[in-house]
C-alpha cells in the first residue's frame, strides 16, 4: 500500500468513524424543580409556557407519569439510578445513594461510559435550594465530564418582595425582579449553549437543571404582570374534604396543611410567584431549545424535559410537596425523539420515573445495567394510545410515618402505616380532584382487596 493510498485510507476511515459517531444521538435532559402540571400543553387555562408547549408540540408529553418519591433527593436519586427507593435507600434529602450503592451505574454515567460527552450545568441530583446552588455535593461527580451548579443570588435577588404563610419552616418568599440575569436558571441555560456549541461534533449527554419554580419565587416582573393578582384562582376544596383523610396523612409534615392559616390574599400571592417562577423558567428552557435548533442539532437529539416531583398550590389545604395526592405524586413529562411516530400526541398510558433509565438507553442503543426497577418506554413514543403499566407507585417516608400509593388506570390507593395507619381510595372516573375516600365507604371491598394485593406485590419496592 503506498503512502498516498494509507492516507487516503486512513482520511476514509476517520471520516467513516466520524459519520458513525454522529449517528449516535444526543441526549439534551431537561430538569425543573418542584413543577407540577401546570403548564399549558397540560391544559392549564391561565399559566403561560409557550417553550414547553412547543416541544410537547414535537415530541410526547406523557399525561399520567408518577414520580417514586415526593421530594427531590429520593425521586432524583431513583429517577437518575432507574432503582426505586427502597433500593437506593434515599428516603429523605442530603443522602447519597452511593452509600447504598456504591457501584451502581447511573444513567448519564452510562452515557459517559459508552463515549458520549456527559455534561451537567444545574440541579441534576438533590441540591438543597437556595442554601447550596453553588455547590456541587450530590451531583455524583463520577457521572459526568463536566459538572457545574451555576448559582445565583436567589431570595437575596434585588426587587420587590414578600412572604406568604407563617414564617419560618414552610414560609413562601417571593422576589420580583428587575430582570432575570444573573439568576441560576439563567445562567444553567447560558452555560448550556456553549457546551452545545463546544461540543456540537461528538455525541452528548447534557442535564440542564432549573432551579424555579422551587422557592423561593424569584422571577421578573414582567413575569409576575401576566398574572394579575385579582386573576388568581382559588383552590377549589369542598367543605369537610379532610374529614375523611386519615390522620397519618396530615402527618406528613404538618406545617404543609395550612390552608386556614392564610388569608386569601396570601394564597393568591403564593399561587401568583409560582406561575411566575414557572413562566421564567420556561424561558430559560426556550434559550436552550433555540440554541438546539441554531446549532442544527434537533435532528439528531432526544429532548427529555421533567419535574422532579409534583406541588400542592392551596388543593386539599396542603401546600408544597410531601403527598400522596395526585397534585404531588404526577408529574410533567415530555419525550422528544427525532422521527417517532407519536411525536405531537398525549399518551394517556401509566409510566414511571424509573422508565426513563431503559428508555433512553434503548433508544441509544445502549445495553442498561442489570436491575432496572422500570422498562422502556420507547414502543410509547410511536403508538401513544397502547397499554403499558397496570400501575405507577409512589411511596413517602416521614419521622415514623410511611405511605404507599398505587395509581392505577380508575383510582389512587394509598396505604398508612404510623399514627393510626389507615387507607385511602379515590375513583378519577368520578372525582378527579380526590375529594372522597371511598376506602370508608361501603360497596368498594372488591376494589380495595384489589388494589391491596397489588401495592403488597410491589411492596417495598414502591
Amino acid at each position: 500500500m503506498t503512502a498516498l493510498t494509507r492516507r487516503g485510507f486512513l482520511a476514509s476511515s476517520s471520516l467513516a468513524a466520524f459519520a458513525q459517531q454522529r449517528q449516535r444521538p444526543n441526549v439534551l435532559f431537561i430538569a425543573a424543580d418542584d413543577l407540577n402540571t401546570n403548564l399549558g400543553c397540560y391544559g392549564h387555562p391561565l399559566v403561560k409556557t409557550p417553550n414547553i408547549d412547543r416541544l410537547a408540540a414535537r415530541g410526547v408529553r406523557f399525561h399520567r407519569a408518577y414520580c417514586q418519591f415526593p421530594l427531590c433527593g429520593p425521586s432524583r436519586a431513583s429517577l437518575l439510578t432507574g432503582k426505586r427507593p427502597d433500593t437506593t435507600k434515599v428516603l429523605g434529602n442530603n443522602i447519597d445513594f452511593r452509600d447504598a450503592l456504591p457501584d451502581t451505574v447511573t444513567l448519564p454515567e452510562l452515557f459517559k461510559n459508552n463515549g458520549w460527552r456527559a455534561m451537567r450545568e444545574g440541579k441534576m441530583f438533590h441540591m438543597n435550594v437556595p442554601t447550596e446552588v453553588k455547590l456541587n455535593r450530590f451531583q455524583d461527580d463520577r457521572s459526568w465530564h463536566h459538572s457545574v451548579s451555576p448559582g445565583g443570588p436567589e431570595e437575596k435577588s434585588e426587587g420587590e418582595r414578600g412572604r406568604t404563610g407563617p414564617s419560618g419552616i414552610g414560609g413562601m418568599q417571593w422576589v420580583r425582579t428587575a430582570d432575570g440575569r444573573g439568576q441560576s436558571d439563567a445562567n444553567a441555560a447560558e452555560h448550556a449553549l456553549a457546551l452545545m456549541e463546544q461540543h456540537k461534533g461528538e455525541p452528548f449527554f447534557l442535564g440542564v437543571g432549573m432551579l424555579r419554580p422551587h422557592l423561593p419565587f424569584v422571577a421578573p416582573g414582567r413575569f409576575y404582570d401576566l398574572y394579575p393578582l385579582d386573576k388568581i384562582p382559588m383552590p377549589d376544596n369542598p367543605a369537610g374534604d379532610l374529614d375523611d383523610i386519615p390522620e397519618a396523612h396530615k402527618g406528613v409534615r404538618p406545617y404543609l396543611w395550612r390552608h386556614a392559616k392564610m388569608d386569601e390574599k396570601g394564597i393568591r400571592e403564593a399561587r401568583r410567584g409560582y406561575y411566575a417562577s414557572t413562566s421564567f423558567m420556561d424561558e430559560q428552557v426556550g434559550r436552550v431549545l433555540d440554541g438546539l435548533d441554531r446549532l442544527g442539532l434537533a435532528g439528531n437529539t432526544i429532548v427529555v424535559f421533567w419535574g422532579d416531583h409534583g406541588w400542592s398550590l392551596g388543593e386539599h389545604t396542603h401546600w408544597q410537596k410531601m403527598s400522596l395526592m395526585e397534585e404531588v405524586a404526577r408529574v410533567p413529562l415530555i419525550i422528544s425523539a427525532p422521527g417517532r411516530k407519536g411525536n405531537g400526541k398525549a399518551c394517556n398510558a401509566l409510566v414511571e420515573f424509573v422508565d426513563i433509565y431503559p428508555t433512553l438507553a434503548q433508544l441509544c442503543g445502549l445495553t442498561p445495567p442489570a436491575g432496572l426497577a422500570g422498562e422502556s418506554m420507547a414502543r410509547l413514543l410511536d403508538r401513544p394510545n397502547q397499554q403499558f403499566k397496570k400501575a405507577a407507585f409512589t411511596r413517602i417516608e416521614f419521622e415514623d410515618i410511611r405511605g404507599w400509593a398505587a395509581r392505577t388506570d380508575r383510582y389512587r390507593y394509598i396505604r398508612w402505616e404510623g399514627k393510626g395507619g389507615g387507607e385511602e381510595l379515590y375513583d378519577h372516573s368520578r372525582d378527579p380532584g380526590e375529594f372522597r375516600n371511598l376506602a370508608r365507604v361501603s360497596g368498594h371491598e372488591k376494589v380495595l382487596q384489589e388494589h391491596r394485593a397489588l401495592l403488597a406485590q410491589s411492596a417495598p419496592q414502591a
